[in-house]
Formats: structure tokens, sequence, C-alpha cells
């Protein structure tokens, strides 16, 4: 039998907030993170659009998409600018989440694209690593110039 567990938005937000971009190598550049719930609706003649609303309340295989702002407040740009996220033990990756995203799945230890990096076993067996063992993503940013603005995000799955 599937277990499904509810959680509400206050707990699972209180998570995410903590959990949003915990480090940014500048000062000059402000970040913000958000969350949003995936929703296919469907009209009255039968057509579908995906929206995305606050989570509310949220179970099992939801998608959700985390989304970093940035903003350069100050008056000189900011050459090769890092957001490191720490994906929430709640989520996981979404399997369509962009090839060229670069990850870690060893609490940011090492990084790559999911398809350069490896996971060790307890029994010392080394396998290929999936998106459940994405622990973080990151993000380099050749240069945000004075004033720029911009965001980040990558979809997860409710675990």
């Amino acid at each position: 039998m599937l277990k499904t567990a509810k959680f509400t938005a206050l707990a699972l937000g209180a998570a995410m907030f903590f959990s949003s971009p915990v480090m940014a190598q500048e000062q000059a550049v402000e970040l913000s993170g958000d969350v949003a719930l995936e929703q296919v609706v469907e009209a009255d003649d039968g057509t579908t659009t995906t929206v995305r609303v606050a989570p509310e309340t949220i179970v099992p295989g939801d998608r959700l998409i985390f989304t970093t702002g940035y903003v350069n407040n100050s008056a000189e740009a900011v050459d090769d600018f890092v957001v490191t996220n720490p994906l929430p033990a709640a989520v996981r990756l979404a399997p369509d989440a962009d090839d060229s995203l670069v990850v870690s799945v060893d609490g940011g230890a090492n990084w790559g694209t999911l398809d350069q990096l490896q996971v060790t076993g307890e029994d010392g067996s080394v396998r290929a690593a999936s998106h459940e063992d994405v622990t973080h993503v990151r993000w380099t940013l050749a240069q945000v110039s004075a004033g720029e603005s911009g965001t980040l995000e990558y979809p997860a799955i409710i675990r």
C-alpha cells in the first residue's frame, strides 16, 4: 500500500525557506528564494494549462519549482558569481531537470553534471548518480552587471 503523507505549506515552507540559497560569494548581489507547486488545470473545453501556485497542501509525487532571484544592487559588476542551493530532504531533483545543471551528490564536496557523477554505496559498490542522489545545485554566472537581476530555478518532486 502506498503511504501518502500530507505536508502543510507552513511546515514545508519553513524547511524550504531555511534551505534556500545558503551560499553566494558576494554581498553586492541580493538573493531571494521562492517555491511554487506546478498544477495542470483543465479548462471547460478540455484543454490543459500548467500553472504555478503557492503550495498549500502537497503530497508525494507533486512537482515543485524552486526559484532563486538575484539582483546586483551595487554600482559595479560582479564576476563569476556562484549560487549554491541545497535540496530540501523532502524532495528529489525532477527527472526532466536541465541536463547541464551543475549538481552535487555528496553534500557539496564534488560538482558536475549528473552524468559525470557517481555514488558509492555502503557496501563499497559504485554506481552512476541519479536524480534522487542530488543534494545541491549550483549556478555560476560569468558576470552580474550593476543593476542586473534575474532568476535561477530547478524542478523537484516531493519524495
